[in-house]
């Protein structure tokens, strides 16, 4: 039986407590994460997708609630301390990669993420064609640019970088903030393939947020629709293989 690997419990989130504009994003939100799900999660705006990856990022506090890693509490674990076990990927390019580094040393500085730092030879020799062969597997070109500054990347290969660094060490949660909406729809498209397709093939277990509906049913095995800091749907299997974009927008209604 598939073991979890995050689970959150009745969590609510408040923002702009005790002004006139207080609200409650998240209302008793529960979810479980299995290990080699990828989840794609919609929602209207407002609807607390962010909100959700905020609060297992650690950048948000559950006001209650609890958030168990492995059966482990982690509620009050910090973001710093997070990034163990979780890496994201967020909508613009330009975060997550060090601009005047190339490509290479953005790829180690990656692999050395959460270990301790210290003044050592970097060796980047012994890395560069492991390095080379991952990058490979963008379809873009990046594996031809791994001496260029990450700054004169195109979008599309800086946020595919993004997602290589990302996914480097196998972290216990990816979550992928629309990763691709500031894309053009052609590199969108390729980055989407790539990303499923090194997911899927790695095993690995992901949550991504997506306004396109129909990236939504065709990437991952589950599918959640987030209305009003809620989970209205957690689609699945078959059920989520015979479900049509007509069908999903139902959801919004309710």
């Amino acid at each position: 039986m598939t073991k979890p690997i995050l689970e959150l419990k009745d969590i609510v989130t408040v923002v702009n407590k005790g002004t006139s504009n207080e609200t409650t994003i998240l209302k008793e939100l529960n979810l479980t994460i299995n290990e080699g799900d990828f989840i794609t999660i919609v929602g209207s705006n407002g609807a607390g997708k962010s909100t959700l990856f905020n609060v297992i990022g650690g950048n948000l506090s559950a006001d209650s609630g609890q958030i168990l890693l492995h059966g482990e509490d982690i509620t009050h674990e910090n973001e710093e301390d997070r990034t163990h076990f979780l890496s994201r990927v967020f909508q613009d390019p330009k975060l997550g990669t060090a601009p005047r580094m190339t490509v290479a040393e953005n790829m180690l500085l990656a692999e050395k993420r959460g270990e301790k730092r210290r003044l050592v030879p970097r060796h980047m020799k012994q890395h560069i064609d492991k390095f080379t062969k991952i990058a490979t597997t963008m379809n873009n070109g990046l594996e031809e640019r791994m001496s260029t500054a990450t700054g004169n990347l195109s979008g599309g290969q800086r946020q595919a970088l993004s997602f290589l660094m990302a996914t480097l060490k196998r972290p216990d949660i990816i979550l992928l903030d629309e990763h691709t909406a500031a894309l053009d729809p052609r590199t969108s498209n390729n980055l989407l393939h790539a990303t499923n397709e090194r997911i899927t093939q790695d095993h690995l277990t992901a949550l991504m947020i997506t306004h396109h509906l129909e990236d939504a049913l065709k990437f991952g095995n589950r599918l959640i629709v987030l209305n009003n800091g809620t989970i209205k749907a957690d689609l699945r299997g078959e059920e989520k293989d015979k479900l049509t974009a007509e069908n999903l927008y139902e959801y919004f209604e309710m």
